[in-house]
């Protein structure tokens, strides 16, 4: 995988996952389709095949930069400032 500059910059250990599931999803009665996981804070967020692409307005709102999968059996992690896997 790509290393980008924002990698070294996350937190050790990774944040505790804050949810078990897309709390904007539930608040909007809405079924998430796959989930994100911050790895600045711990939000959980859908990912963009969502109606609502929970992850992607969480980078908005706050900056952070990187995601990873939270969907079991799955680590690959998004920059969304490089638009990379990494």
């Amino acid at each position: 995988m790509n290393e980008c500059p924002h990698v070294p910059e996350l937190p050790v250990p990774e944040p505790e996952p804050r949810y078990d599931t897309c709390p904007e999803c539930l608040s909007a009665d809405s079924h998430p389709v796959q989930l994100r996981l911050c790895l600045s804070c711990g939000h959980i967020g859908c990912c963009d095949s969502s109606p609502f692409q929970h992850a992607t307005e969480h980078f908005k709102e706050t900056g952070h930069p990187v995601m990873r999968s939270f969907e079991p059996g799955e680590t690959w992690r998004w920059c969304y400032v490089d638009q990379m896997i990494v």
